[in-house]
């Protein structure tokens, strides 16, 4: 099944990445044969896992989870679906404006 997946770096970053194989991608990340990214942040932990039905999918998934902010990518790791989308709302102050004038 393939997979989509968060790793917390050393730095308390986040990486997302998708993968065939989750066990084979963790070490490969842990032994610097991952991404660039987690190469110069290690150790990373596994901090959240979602199967997919398709390669397709996680691909999608994985593009769609690396747009989020942290803390939507927090609220995902812990649990807290019902925060998902109050913290998809734009937090910018124009927006804020625009929307309180209509």
């Amino acid at each position: 099944m393939p997979y989509t997946y968060i790793l917390e770096c050393a730095d308390g970053s986040y990486y997302t990445g998708s993968t065939w194989n989750l066990e084979k991608r963790l070490w490969e990340h842990q032994n610097r044969l991952g991404a660039n990214y987690t190469a110069k942040r290690l150790p990373v932990k596994l901090v959240y896992a979602e199967e997919c039905d398709r390669i397709d999918q996680a691909f999608y998934r994985e593009k769609q989870i690396q747009g989020w902010s942290r803390k939507k990518k927090q609220a995902l790791i812990v649990g807290a679906w019902d925060q998902l989308a109050d913290l998809s709302a734009c937090q910018n102050d124009s927006h804020f404006r625009f929307n309180q004038q209509e």
